[in-house]
């Protein structure tokens, strides 16, 4: 594979690290191309390579220019794009990689919601880009073109998107309800009373703020009015009890796509998130703050939205004075012999895991594991067939294995008093022939 990375923030600085970890006892990865639109982000992780065998590359890029992605893959050579941008680019981005001849995987898709909802309505009705349209709606051209495109390969959507395509195939006869839930129980060790983003501040306003989506088979997609769907769960691994809201994540577009022939009926997705975050989110949305339309400030043209990026927190700031997990998975409802079973298979990474590891705030490692895992299944040909796919549309037992490689763990939760959690850990084994 001859890489290049589009986005050296956060996510793009970890999978960076992980990429050149893999490669000193593999031969995938042939060389590398980091590009950011700060020189300096992309030279940082090319110096890491200065002792590989990988040869590395940094250049300055503007993710928002298509001519000048285009000319950046052919000029080095490059046969895979990997998007680490915010969701805005990845449109350009997607298109770039398909007119430059390359394969690409993204973390993520564009949407763009026509305006605030007060009641729950058709998704379609609510959006003027629907999240995925895009990519799904350039299959066959891609197909032709002889290209994989890998969307949405982060944590959530990603690693549980994996799950759930291994829980339909080994743990349900009927599969009829995936609620995704993500947990957080990272705080301020001193107990700090600030506003924490503990993903990229774009991201987080772009998903919270836009109408949430839900997924039901006999009523299509619905839209509803940010911050719905309250509820408690209680995760593991110490995560504890959660206060949840639904939230637009692609999940429950991508889920049913390739999931309802097992049965599917229900997808949902939910996120805990803090009251003192809740409240900062919504001022910022009655204040017009989250806008993208520029505003005249002093002779000069303003973007709100990039005021509030510059002044808040970004996650790679969430350093050592911060403790927790994160914990993200899925809870399954379905059927097995007869019996109705529900479980819930997650992931789960401690922050101080993460910082001594990547020196990485939790959530970003988890994202940036995922991802790493899909491009090296990609490189290898394992998930590697023409068109654009969603990672339910693999063989998810290759991804699963790869993780236990990458010191990237899961577990799984019996639910129901029906089964016998001992049972399953045989079975998983079984299944992955451990």
């Amino acid at each position: 594979m001859k890489l290049i990375l589009i986005g050296c923030g956060a996510v793009g600085e970890v999978v960076g690290k992980i990429l050149l970890e893999r490669s000193q006892n593999t031969d995938w990865l042939k060389s590398i191309v980091f590009a950011d639109y700060s020189i300096d982000k992309a030279q940082k992780l090319e110096n890491l390579f200065c002792a590989s065998n990988v040869k590395a590359r940094a250049i300055q890029l503007d993710a928002s220019d298509k001519h000048a992605i285009v000319t950046a893959i052919q000029a080095h050579n490059i046969d895979t794009v990997f998007d680490g941008t915010v969701p805005y680019l990845a449109n350009t981005v997607f298109d770039a990689a398909y007119e430059a001849g390359c394969h690409l995987l993204n973390m993520g898709t564009w949407s763009l919601p026509k305006g605030d909802i007060h009641a729950p309505i058709d998704a379609y009705e609510a959006y003027k880009e629907f999240m995925t349209s895009h990519n799904f709606d350039n299959h066959e051209k891609w197909k032709e073109k002889n290209l994989t495109g890998i969307i949405c390969v982060g944590i959530d959507p990603g690693v549980v998107n994996v799950f759930a395509k291994f829980a339909a195939e080994n743990y349900f006869d009927t599969l009829k309800e995936v609620h995704v839930k993500d947990g957080c129980s990272i705080q301020h060790k001193n107990g700090d009373d600030g506003v924490v983003f503990g993903f990229n501040v774009w991201t987080v306003l772009d998903e919270c703020l836009n109408p949430s989506v839900t997924w039901d088979k006999a009523s299509g997609y619905t839209a509803h009015p940010v911050f719905s769907g309250e509820e408690l769960f209680t995760f593991p691994d110490g995560v504890g009890l959660q206060k949840l809201y639904q939230i637009e994540h692609e999940e429950v577009v991508c889920m049913p796509r390739y999931l309802e022939s097992y049965g599917l009926e229900k997808c949902t997705y939910k996120i805990a998130l803090d009251d003192k975050l809740v409240q900062a989110l919504k001022v910022i949305d009655q204040l017009g703050m989250r806008s993208l339309d520029p505003v005249e400030f002093k002779g000069q043209s303003v973007r709100p939205r990039d005021i509030v990026a510059a002044i808040l927190p970004q996650p790679d700031s969430l350093n050592t004075d911060y403790e927790g997990k994160m914990c993200v998975g899925i809870h399954c409802i379905g059927l097995k012999d007869g019996l109705k079973r529900e479980i819930f298979m997650y992931q789960s990474y401690d922050q101080e895991d993460a910082i001594r590891r990547f020196d990485s705030q939790a959530v970003v490692a988890q994202t940036a594991l995922g991802a790493s895992i899909a491009i090296e299944l990609l490189a290898t040909d394992k998930w590697k067939t023409p068109g654009v796919y969603s990672p339910e549309a693999f063989d998810p037992i290759p991804y699963i294995q790869t993780m236990k490689s990458y010191n990237f763990s899961y577990g799984l939760i019996e639910m129901d008093s029906d089964f016998n959690t001992a049972l399953h850990k045989k079975q998983i084994d079984s299944f992955l022939k451990v």
